[in-house]
């Protein structure tokens, strides 16, 4: 079943093996998306200047230079979500993808059902956090957000984030003074069908507390509820 939503949304494939993009590319033409497809790094890395696609599917081995090189020059201009494609499993890979900037990731071999699924929650989300609150939060005299410009100050400097990370602290914003549990920020953030990778949540709360906290290792802002998960500080009840 096809989402209306995600109609003629372009997709960039990229992996060396052209079979393999050629798969993805007839997969999620299926689905309705419009694809494009790159065979090495520095190609794709032109493609997303050119395309400005809405999406990037991204596979590690490449030949010139590997995904996560490309990873990293693809965020020196744009915040396009990312997919990670890998072969391997082992949990460092998926967090030096996570480390560099990407959405998400899915292990080769994955099922057509799957990555269309993935690209689907991926979008979903990074529409979603688009479309928050318009108020400027004077959190205290450090810290400054406007979910309306999409902008977060600290101690006068603009500070970037990362989609994920932007989200994330929007919706711990959003339940200041509340615990949200790992499971409810799964859900917010990535989606349901992420519930069981609570390791995501932890390695962002960490990106936004090195972002955004004067000590991370002592929080101000995000704090940690043990074996529960976290709450954003309740800057109305101290304002008040």
């Amino acid at each position: 079943m096809q989402e209306s939503q995600f109609q003629n949304r372009l997709i960039l494939v990229v992996d060396d093996e052209e079979r393999m993009a050629r798969f993805i590319r007839l997969n999620l033409e299926h689905d309705g998306f419009q694809v494009i497809e790159a065979y090495r790094g520095m190609d794709a890395i032109q493609a997303v200047r050119d395309h400005m696609p809405d999406l990037v599917l991204l596979d590690v081995m490449m030949p010139d230079i590997d995904g996560f090189e490309v990873l990293r020059l693809v965020r020196e201009v744009t915040h396009v979500p990312v997919i990670m494609l890998t072969a391997k499993g082992e949990e460092d890979d998926r967090v030096k993808g996570l480390e560099f900037g990407a959405d998400d990731y899915v292990t080769k071999p994955f099922s057509p059902r799957e990555l269309v699924s993935r690209v689907r929650a991926v979008l979903r989300r990074t529409e979603l956090a688009g479309s928050g609150s318009k108020e400027l939060i004077e959190v205290d005299d450090r810290l400054k957000i406007d979910f309306g410009r999409r902008e977060v100050w600290v101690e006068g400097e603009k500070v970037q984030l990362r989609p994920t990370e932007y989200r994330l602290l929007y919706h711990l914003v959003q339940n200041a003074g509340w615990v949200m549990t790992y499971d409810q920020i799964l859900s917010k953030v990535w989606g349901y069908e992420y519930r069981d990778e609570s390791h995501y949540v932890r390695l962002y709360v960490n990106y936004l507390r090195q972002k955004l906290e004067k000590d991370p290792s002592n929080p101000q802002y995000i704090l940690t509820e043990r074996g529960v998960g976290y709450r954003f500080v309740d800057y109305r009840k101290q304002a008040g």
